[in-house]
C-alpha cells in the first residue's frame, strides 16, 4: 500500500511538471493543496522527500514563462509552495512542538520533534534559486504592482524565500528591496494587508547582513524611522499593530550592525522611539511594538566600560606560582564590532553546538580508573587525621576547649553558650519535623516516626503581601517586643544616654574604641553591655566568641570591622517568607529610565560616595546621600554612585587576583530616611539569569530591629528585575575571545527606620568566623563521653588561615576490645562545603548537618554509632573571608582543581584529595561522598550524580554499553531524599558526566576513588516551586533542615542496602521505638515512583517579557511565520474574486494582548 501511494504520488507530481493541460495541473494544485490542508506536518515532509519541492518550483517556472501566465495556475500554486517552505524552514527554525517522554525514575526529558525529523527540506530557498524561482517571483511582483492578490502572494512565496539568509541576500542584490519600498507606503487605510506583508518580507530580508548594509549605505534607516512615526501617529486606534512591527523588525535587523546603529543614532532614533513608546508602555495591545522598540533600544544605546578604575579586583594578593604581575586592565571604550563580518550564513548550514556535545561519550575515560596523583608514601600523613582507626580509647575522649587559645576562653562567655534546656528546635518533616540538641528527651517523636506521621501546614507570613516590608509592623517608638514576649528597652534613648554612635556600634572594630564615645571602650566591654541591655538567645552562637575568631582571621585587606549581624548573629523568622510577585512591565520600566538617563541627563547626581579605589573617606556625613561600607569579613562593595536622590548605582568587586565573577554582595548601608523607598542598581552582575526574575529576593539585616529583639535576616525588596545593560568590556581587558556583557540587578528597599543601619545581601551571610565560632560551642555542647567530636586542620590556607575538618562519630560503648574494633570499623561518609564563597546557602545546610550529627535525636544517634563522619565545612576559607563570588586568592574556582591540585597552590583541594585516597587506600572509601553548593537559577533542592549509562544513552552512544555493568545505587538516595525532604526534588537531579565538569569533586572522587555515590548536593537561593515548601522563599530554617534531611537520608539508605546488617536493623527498632510498619514504609525492597512532580523543561519559564535577556530572540521569526500560514489557510478557503477586501479600522485585526 505505501509503495502505491509512493508511486501514486510520483506520478502527480511527475504529471504536473511535463503537463501542458492546465485542466490537468489545476486538478493536480487542487489535489495537492486538499492532501496537504486535511493531515499533519508528515504529509508535506513525504511530499518534500519525494521530490515535490523541485516539482512545484518547476512548474512555477515554467507557468510564469509564458506568454501569458496564468494566475488561476500561479495562485494556488504559490500557496502550496508557501505551506511546503514554511514546513521545510520552519523545522530548521525550531517552529514545532516539543515532546516529553519521562524515564523510569519519573525525569523528563525534552526531545524536539524537528531534532528527529532534521528538516528535510532545509535547502528550500537555495532550490528556488538554483531553479530561477527567485527571478520569476520578482519579476510577477513587479508586474502586478497594482493588482492586490496577485502581488500577495508572490509576497508569501518571497517571505519564505527570504527565510535563508543566503537566498535573502540574493534577493536583495536582483533588487527586491527597492521593489517592496514601492509597496511600503505612509499611512493608508487601502491595501493595508499588501503593507504589512512586504514589511515582512523587508525584515526577513533584513537579517542579511549584506543587506542591511546596503539598507544603511542607500540611507533606508531614516525612511523606516519617518515610516514609523507617520503610522504610529495615525494609527490611534492600534488597528495596524503589525504594520508598525513589521516595521521595527527591520530598524532591528539593521541595527544588529555598526554601522546600522551608527545610521540610527546619527537618525535621532532613539529620541524618536523612546518618544513614540514612553506613553505606550502600560497598553497590553501594542506589546508586539514596545518589545521590537525595547530590543532596538537595547541594541543602539552606546556601549561603556564600567566606571572603574580597572576590571582587576580592588584587592591583590601575592601568591605562589603566580606570573610577574601585569599592569591592571584599565577599562577602555574600544569595543570591537560584533556585527559586521562581510559573509551570511545560513542559520542551517552549520551544526548548532548542542548541549550533549559536552557529555563524556569515552567510554575508556568513563570506566578507567587512574592512580594516585601522589606516591603512595605521602599518603601516610592523613594517618593522623583519623586517629580514631589507631588510637586507644583514652586517647579518643574529646577535650573541649584543648584548642582554645587563651584570649578565646577568656572572651568565650560561657553563660551564652546554649544549654541542652535552651537550644531551639528546628523543622524537620516533610513539612515540619523537630528535632533538639543535645539533651535527654525520651518521650519525643523519632524522626522517621514523625515523617511517617504526616505533613503539618507551612505557616506563611500571613497578610502580607508580596514585596511589603515585612518590619512594617515595628514599632516606630523604639520600643518592642523580643520574639520572647519580653519588653525591650527604648533603643535611641539607651544611644543617646551613652553618646554612643550606632554607625560605629553597626560596624566594631575587632579591638579598638568606639571614636565618637565620651571615654574609650574595649569592643568587648561594648558588646556585653549590650547583651545586658539587649540580650539575646541565639542558639550556637556567641558574639565575645565571634569576637576572638574573628581577630585571628586574616584577610587580604587586613579587615579592622565585624559586620553587626556576623558579630551578633540571626535568629530565622517566625515564617516562611513567600516569592515575590514580580510586578508586570517592571523590566521594560527600568529599561526605559535607563535610556531616560541618556537622552535626558539633567537630573542626574553621578557622585561617587563609596569607593574602595579612592582614599577614604569619601562620604561627607552631613550629606543627605546613604552611607556605605563593606570592608569587614565577607562583604563585597567596591563602588557606590548617587545617581538621584533616592537612587544608586552599586559595583561589586571581582574575585581577588581576577577580573570576573561579579555577584556576591553584602554591605553595610546607613544615614536612611524610613518609608521612602530606595532604588539600587548593581550594575556589573555577570550571569545571563538569575531568579531575581522569578521572585528571589535580596537579604536584609536591621540593626535596630536586631536590639529591638528581633536579630533576622529577612528577605526584603520590591520591583526587582535583572536585566542585560549597555555596559561592555573588550576582549582586550577580559582576555577572552570576545567581549563580555553585564547585566543589573535591581530592587528598591524600604527601610523600617529612619537612622538605622542596616546590611544588605545577596543571600543570607556565613562567614569563616561563624563557623569557627559554631564549630567551637558545637564541641562544648557535646557529651564527650557519648559522642566522639574531634576539629582538627586539614591544611592552612593561602591566606594563612586553617581549613577545618570535623570527625563526628559515638563513643565506643566500652573499653572492651569488641567494642574499640566496631568503633574503629565504621564505614566512612564524607561531607563538604563552601568551595565557592558566593554559594553561602551551601553553609545553612552544613550548619543543619553539623548540629543534627551532634543532637541527641535517635536517628542521629544511629549514625554516629554505625559511620565515621568525616566533614570539611569550608573548603575556601580565603575566599569566604575575602568576599569572593567563586574563587581562590589565585583567582581560580577550586571546584575546577581536583584532577591535579598542588600543595603550594591548592592546599584544601589537595589535602582533601589526599584524605580521600588514603581512606581508599586502606579500603575505607567513603559509602557517600557528597559536596554542598549553592543554585542561581535553579528552585529547589537536588543533586548531581554520576552514571556511565546515563551519559552515553543521553550522548546517543551505543559503544561499549552492552557489556557495561554499572551499580544503580547512585539513583537511591536522591530517591529517599525525594520522598522526606520537603525541599527536594528528583526532577532536577542528573547523573551525566560532562566534559566540562572532569575536574571537578563530584567527578574525580566517582572516577578515581570508585565511590560510586558521589555528589553534588544544589540548594537554590531562591526557594520551591514544588512540595510543602511551593512559592515559598528558603529561609535559613529550611536550609538547615535539609542538611538534616540529608542525615536521615544516609540512614535509610544504609537501612535499605542488601548489606545492612541485622543488628543495625534491630538497634533501629530498639532506638528509635518504631512499629513495624513505619520501618516497613521506608525499608521496602521494592523499587517505588518518585516525585510526582512534573518537571520544568528548562530552569524557568520564559520571562513574560521576552526582551529580558537577548536582542536576538527568535520570536519575530516564528510568530511570523505561524501568522503567514494562517493567511495562507484563510485565503485557500476564500473566493478569489477580484481584489482584496481592504483591512479597514472596523476590520483589521488587532495584536492580542
Amino acid at each position: 500500500m505505501a509503495e502505491q501511494e509512493a508511486s501514486g504520488l510520483q506520478v502527480l507530481l511527475r504529471t504536473l511538471q511535463s503537463s501542458s493541460d492546465r485542466e490537468s495541473i489545476l486538478t493536480i494544485l487542487q489535489l495537492l493543496g486538499d492532501l496537504l490542508s486535511g493531515g499533519t506536518d508528515r504529509r508535506i515532509r513525504y511530499m518534500i522527500s519525494k521530490g515535490g519541492s523541485e516539482a512545484l518550483l518547476q512548474t512555477l517556472v515554467d507557468t510564469a514563462r509564458t506568454a501569458s501566465p496564468d494566475y488561476d495556475i500561479l495562485l494556488p500554486l504559490f500557496r502550496l509552495l508557501a505551506k511546503v517552505g514554511l514546513r521545510g524552514l520552519g523545522a530548521v527554525l525550531g517552529i514545532g512542538n516539543t515532546m516529553v517522554t519521562k524515564t523510569d525514575n519519573g525525569s523528563a526529558v525534552m526531545e524536539l520533534t524537528f531534532k528527529q525529523r532534521r528538516a528535510e527540506d532545509k535547502k528550500f530557498g537555495q532550490k528556488a534559486l538554483e531553479l530561477e524561482a527567485l527571478d520569476v517571483t520578482l519579476i510577477l511582483a513587479r508586474k502586478n504592482l497594482c493588482h492586490s492578490q496577485n502581488l500577495l502572494h508572490c509576497l508569501w512565496a518571497l517571505r519564505v524565500f527570504a527565510a535563508s539568509v543566503t537566498t535573502a541576500a540574493m534577493l536583495g542584490i536582483n533588487g527586491a528591496m527597492e521593489l517592496l519600498f514601492k509597496v511600503i507606503t505612509p499611512y493608508t487605510q487601502n491595501r493595508t494587508r499588501i503593507i504589512r506583508a512586504a514589511t515582512e518580507v523587508l525584515a526577513a530580508l533584513l537579517k542579511s547582513k549584506s543587506n542591511s548594509r546596503r539598507a544603511v549605505n542607500r540611507g533606508y534607516v531614516v525612511g523606516l524611522l519617518r515610516l514609523h512615526q507617520d503610522w504610529h501617529s495615525h494609527d490611534t486606534a492600534n488597528t495596524y499593530v503589525l504594520i508598525r512591527r513589521g516595521l521595527l523588525l527591520c530598524l532591528k535587523h539593521i541595527a544588529a550592525l555598526r554601522s546600522g546603529r551608527e545610521a540610527f543614532l546619527a537618525a535621532q532614533g532613539m529620541e524618536t522611539l523612546f518618544s513614540t513608546t514612553q506613553n505606550c508602555l502600560d497598553d497590553k495591545s501594542l506589546e508586539p511594538v514596545i518589545s521590537i522598540v525595547l530590543q532596538i533600544l537595547r541594541q543602539c544605546y552606546p556601549k561603556s566600560p564600567l566606571p572603574l578604575v580597572t576590571a582587576s579586583s580592588a584587592y591583590a594578593f601575592p601568591v605562589p606560582g603566580s606570573v610577574t604581575s601585569d599592569p591592571p586592565c584599565v577599562l577602555t571604550e574600544d569595543f570591537e564590532d560584533d556585527g559586521d563580518e562581510e559573509v551570511d550564513k545560513d542559520s542551517d548550514s552549520e551544526d548548532v553546538k548542542e548541549e550533549d556535545d559536552d557529555l563524556e561519550t569515552d567510554v575508556n575515560k568513563l570506566t578507567s580508573k587512574p592512580g594516585p596523583d601522589r606516591p603512595e608514601e605521602e599518603l601516610r600523613q592523613y594517618e593522623a587525621m583519623c586517629l580514631e582507626l589507631s588510637c586507644s580509647f583514652e586517647d579518643l575522649e574529646s577535650k573541649p576547649g584543648d584548642d582554645l587559645s587563651f584570649e578565646e576562653t577568656q572572651y568565650a562567655n560561657h553563660h551564652h553558650i546554649p544549654t541542652a534546656a535552651s537550644l531551639k528546635r528546628h523543622c524537620l518533616s516533610k513539612d515540619q519535623l523537630s528535632w533538639g540538641q543535645e539533651r535527654e528527651d525520651t518521650g519525643r517523636t523519632s524522626l522517621l516516626s514523625t515523617v511517617k506521621m504526616g505533613r503539618s501546614s507551612v505557616h506563611l507570613a500571613s497578610g502580607k503581601a508580596p514585596g511589603m516590608n515585612p518590619y512594617q509592623n515595628a514599632q516606630s517608638s523604639g520600643l518592642g517586643i523580643d520574639s520572647s514576649g519580653s519588653e525591650i528597652p527604648d533603643i535611641q534613648a539607651f544611644l543617646n544616654e551613652d553618646a554612643w554612635d550606632i554607625d560605629a556600634m553597626s560596624c566594631p572594630r575587632m579591638s579598638a574604641s568606639f571614636s565618637n564615645s565620651t571615654r574609650p571602650r574595649d569592643a568587648t566591654e561594648v558588646i556585653n553591655k549590650l547583651l545586658q541591655t539587649h540580650p539575646q538567645h541565639i542558639p550556637f552562637h556567641d558574639p565575645c566568641l565571634y569576637m576572638a575568631k574573628a581577630r585571628r582571621t586574616r584577610s587580604v585587606a587586613d579587615f579592622k570591622m565585624m559586620a553587626f549581624p556576623d558579630l551578633w548573629g540571626h535568629r530565622p523568622p517566625p515564617s516562611a517568607q513567600p516569592m515575590l510577585e514580580r510586578k508586570c512591565g517592571i523590566q521594560r520600566i527600568k529599561i526605559f529610565e535607563d535610556i531616560r538617563r541618556l537622552l535626558q541627563p539633567s537630573d542626574i547626581i553621578n557622585k561617587v560616595v563609596f569607593s574602595l579605589d579612592e582614599p577614604w573617606p569619601l562620604q561627607d556625613t552631613a550629606s543627605d546621600c546613604l552611607r556605605f561600607f563593606s570592608k569587614f569579613e565577607s562583604g563585597n562593595l567596591r563602588k557606590a554612585i548617587q545617581v538621584r536622590e533616592f537612587e544608586y548605582d552599586l559595583l561589586v568587586n571581582a574575585d581577588v587576583n581576577n577580573t570576573q565573577h561579579q555577584q556576591w554582595f553584602y554591605f553595610r548601608v546607613s544615614g536612611m530616611r524610613a518609608a521612602v523607598p530606595y532604588r539600587f542598581n548593581v550594575i556589573n552582575c555577570e550571569k545571563p539569569n538569575s531568579q531575581f526574575n522569578y521572585g528571589m529576593q535580596p537579604t536584609l539585616y536591621s540593626v535596630k530591629e536586631a536590639l529591638l529583639g528581633r536579630p533576622t535576616w529577612i528577605r526584603m525588596g520590591h520591583e526587582i528585575c535583572y536585566y542585560k545593560n549597555h555596559y561592555h568590556q573588550s576582549a582586550a581587558v577580559t582576555g577572552g575571545a570576545s567581549g563580555k556583557c553585564y547585566y543589573t540587578l535591581t530592587f528598591a528597599v524600604t527601610f523600617p527606620h529612619d537612622e538605622d543601619v542596616c546590611y544588605l545581601a545577596y543571600h543570607y551571610p556565613y562567614t569563616y568566623s561563624a563557623l569557627m565560632t559554631h564549630l567551637d560551642i558545637l564541641e562544648k555542647s557535646v557529651n564527650p563521653k557519648q559522642v566522639y567530636f574531634r576539629q582538627e586542620v586539614l591544611c592552612q590556607t593561602l591566606g594563612g588561615n586553617s581549613c577545618p575538618l570535623v570527625t563526628i562519630t559515638a563513643m565506643p560503648e566500652s573499653k572492651s576490645a569488641d567494642h574499640v574494633e566496631q568503633f574503629r570499623q565504621r564505614p566512612y561518609q564524607v561531607i563538604t562545603a563552601r568551595v565557592h564563597p558566593g554559594e553561602s546557602n551551601a553553609s545553612w545546610v552544613m550548619k543543619g548537618t553539623l548540629e543534627f550529627l551532634v543532637s541527641s535525636d535517635p536517628v542521629a544517634r544511629l549514625l554516629r554509632e554505625n559511620f565515621i563522619f568525616k566533614i570539611i565545612p569550608m573548603l575556601n576559607p580565603d575566599g569566604v573571608i575575602n568576599g569572593n563570588h567563586r574563587c581562590s586568592l589565585r583567582g581560580e574556582d577550586l571546584n575546577r582543581q581536583w584532577l591535579s591540585p598542588r600543595a603550594h597552590l591548592q592546599p584544601t583541594i589537595y589535602h582533601a584529595k589526599g584524605l580521600l585516597y588514603y581512606l581508599s587506600s586502606i579500603g575505607r572509601s567513603p559509602v557517600v561522598f557528597c559536596d554542598f553548593h549553592g543554585h542561581s537559577q535553579k528552585k529547589n533542592v537536588f543533586l548531581y550524580g554520576c552514571s556511565i549509562k546515563e551519559t552515553l544513552w543521553q550522548a546517543e552512544s551505543t559503544v561499549g554499553t552492552s557489556t557495561l555493568v554499572e551499580d544503580v545505587s547512585y539513583r537511591t538516595l536522591p530517591k529517599i531524599l525525594d520522598k522526606l525532604a520537603p525541599a527536594f526534588t528528583m526532577s532536577s537531579c542528573s547523573f551525566l558526566v560532562e566534559k566540562s565538569r572532569a575536574s571537578t569533586a563530584r567527578v574525580v572522587v566517582w572516577r578515581e576513588m570508585g565511590v560510586s555515590r558521589s555528589y553534588t548536593m544544589e540548594s537554590s537561593y531562591c526557594g520551591c516551586n514544588q512540595g510543602p515548601y511551593q512559592g515559598l522563599q528558603f529561609g535559613t530554617s529550611e536550609l538547615e533542615e535539609m542538611g538534616a534531611m540529608f542525615c536521615l537520608g544516609l540512614l535509610i539508605l544504609e537501612l535499605k542496602s542488601v548489606s545492612c546488617s541485622h543488628h543495625l536493623l534491630t538497634r533501629a527498632a530498639t532506638l528509635l521505638n518504631a512499629e513495624e510498619e513505619v520501618l516497613d514504609h521506608y525499608l521496602q525492597r521494592c523499587s517505588s515512583s518518585s516525585s510526582s512532580i512534573t518537571s520544568e523543561l528548562d530552569d524557568e519559564p520564559a520571562c513574560l517579557e521576552e526582551i529580558d535577556y537577548s536582542t536576538d530572540s527568535s520570536s519575530d521569526q516564528e510568530g511570523s511565520f505561524s501568522e503567514l500560514d494562517r493567511q495562507i489557510q484563510e485565503c485557500a478557503f476564500n473566493k478569489e474574486e477580484g481584489d482584496e477586501e481592504e483591512e479597514g479600522p472596523g476590520q483589521g485585526r488587532k495584536a492580542s494582548p
